[in-house]
This record gives C-alpha cells, structure tokens and sequence, in this order.
C-alpha cells in the first residue's frame, strides 16, 4: 500500500469534509407545530436563527401548549438537520462514523 497516496486521500477527504461542514452551517432546517402555528428555522450548527408563532397562541392561556408547540418544532428541526449531517457526511466517509465528526 502507498503511504503517500494514502495520505493524499485523507487529505482531500478532509477538504471535502471542512466544504461540507461550511455548507451545512449556512444551510436552515425549519421545523413546525401546531398546523404552522409556531415554525422554528435552525442553522446546520443547531443554532435558532428564526422562531415565528401565530398571533392567536399568544393568549394567556395557551401558556403550556405554546411552550409545547415551541418544543416540538425545535426537535423537528434538530432532526431534520442531524439526518441530512448524517447522509452528507456519509457519503464522504462511506458510512463511516468518524468520532467527533458528526
């Protein structure tokens, strides 16, 4: 086996990695709840960058629920960012969970 062309791969994995890594963090993933009542849009870093409820659940009442809704459409959009980390990077790495990648 050829060292150096071995190490030559691992660096150009390691490029595409930090590509797709800067990708991810620009891309937005919204979750919703409560028939879009409340939609949550998160960066590919999980950061929130966007939270948007409906006039109506603003009611004293609705206190619990809108802190329910909030919850829900925030895992939503956790999920959807982490699975579309998950096939992005799979398929740089063939499916190889790298620790501390992803």
């Amino acid at each position: 086996m050829d060292l150096q062309n071995l190490l030559k791969q691992a660096q150009k994995m390691q490029s595409n990695i930090q590509k797709v890594e800067g990708e991810l963090v620009e891309t937005e993933y919204t979750g919703n709840a409560g028939g879009d009542g409340v939609t949550v849009t998160i960066k590919g870093d999980y950061k929130i960058s966007h939270i948007s409820i409906q006039d109506d659940l603003l009611e004293k009442d609705n206190k619990d629920m809108l802190e329910d809704l909030i919850m829900v459409a925030v895992n939503q959009a956790v999920e959807i960012a982490s699975k579309d980390r998950e096939e992005k990077m799979g398929v740089l790495t063939a499916g190889v969970k790298m620790p501390g990648m992803f």
